[in-house]
């Protein structure tokens, strides 16, 4: 039985330009990493690179940007869970 593929916890996506979050697990807690990708049609099939032109990397920054609030979020969200209730 073939194990299934791993899957970002949370995608932002503003046009052409996507960033995955990536959920690890480590020994001193929570960790996420972020992959940024363009997508593009090449005949039927939808692809992605990561290589941007001028006109993305506006669309890079923001994504990027949105990418690092959630993950302040989830931390925020994790350390409240570990303390527990008040």
């Amino acid at each position: 039985m073939a194990s299934p593929k791993n899957k970002p916890v949370h995608e932002v996506r503003l046009g052409a330009v996507k960033a995955a979050l990536w959920r690890n697990d480590t020994d001193s807690g929570v960790r996420f990493n972020v992959t940024i990708t363009r997508l593009y049609k090449d005949g039927e099939d939808w692809k992605n690179t990561d290589s941007f032109g001028r006109d993305d990397l506006l669309l890079v920054a923001k994504v990027a940007d949105l990418a690092h609030t959630w993950i302040c979020e989830q931390q925020v969200q994790e350390n409240d869970r570990d303390r527990g209730p008040r």
